[in-house]
């Protein structure tokens, strides 16, 4: 099992191809696989590589009895170093896109390129959006607890019909086949990554530190606030690229596979490149 010392986990991940490398982050309560069809596409022209961030899929569980955003970028940067990943390109999605800007943020000079695919900033716009964000978040741990993630996911999506329409989650039976599929998600691990995820607008992040070029994805259908932060990054980040992927809910790159694969091929190999060869720092082949 391909796995790297990450402070005190194990943490499990994947990879295919040679050449840059680019790093894929997956969503809350899901795994690497999440990203199968982008990072398989990738793999004939780019090294790509998809892990299970702490407490998610074959890494598991750990001792900590917290985790926060700060956890899961200090995981990260110590799965680029253990590899010895050579600036790398990184892509996250939802909670993935979470980690991948504080990242970008505390370590702009390590990655050559950003993807943030259907998430958000730390900033809460109202309270509308702190309901979501963070309290209805917290308020799913205790009733995980007694009856089970899956009971409790089949009433989380019905609310969020109610409150956003039907199509603004993606196609659910993407995510549930991942989920049901995959390795169970212990309880405790959900606590605390949940929890994490709920205070990420206590994270201090300046957009403007990040100076690689970045593209910035959002589903047609997404969560009204997660459209609002998409504008956001887009008036903020130095060098960015916002699109809207059509016919897509919060997990995009499950909706609409094939154009966001066509959106990732073409920002590493046109902008990421044109920007590694204008600083005087083109990635070396891998």
């Amino acid at each position: 099992m391909p796995s790297v010392q990450t402070a005190d986990t194990t943490t499990y991940y994947v990879e295919a191809g040679s050449g840059h490398p680019i790093v894929f982050v997956h969503g809350a309560i899901l795994d690497h696989r999440q990203w199968d069809v982008q990072r398989h596409a990738l793999a004939d022209d780019y090294r790509t590589l998809a892990y299970d961030v702490r407490g998610h899929g074959r890494t598991g569980r750990s001792v900590r009895r917290r985790y926060s955003i700060d956890t899961f970028v200090a995981d990260l940067d110590a799965f680029i170093t253990g590899l010895d990943l050579d600036r790398p390109v990184l892509c996250g999605l939802s909670m993935g896109g979470c980690i991948a800007q504080a990242y970008a943020a505390t370590y702009p000079d390590r990655i050559s390129g950003l993807v943030l695919v259907d998430t958000f900033t730390p900033e809460l716009f109202d309270r509308r959006e702190w309901f979501q964000r963070s309290l209805l978040l917290r308020a799913t741990i205790l009733p995980v607890r007694l009856v089970g993630y899956e009971r409790v996911e089949k009433v989380m999506v019905w609310l969020q019909e109610r409150i956003e329409g039907r199509r603004a989650g993606g196609d659910y039976e993407n995510v549930e086949a991942l989920r049901r599929d995959g390795p169970k998600m212990d309880t405790e691990e959900f606590a605390k990554v949940i929890r994490a995820l709920a205070s990420f607008h206590e994270v201090p992040i300046s957009l403007s530190a990040i100076t690689v070029p970045t593209l910035v994805l959002y589903g047609e259908h997404e969560l009204a606030f997660v459209k609002r932060h998409a504008e956001k990054l887009g008036r903020e980040l130095p060098d960015v690229v916002v699109q809207e992927v059509p016919d897509a809910g919060h997990a995009s790159n499950l909706d609409n596979p094939e154009f966001v694969t066509a959106q990732l091929r073409h920002f590493v190999a046109e902008r990421v490149a044109e920007n590694s060869t204008v600083d005087g720092t083109r990635p070396r082949e891998m």
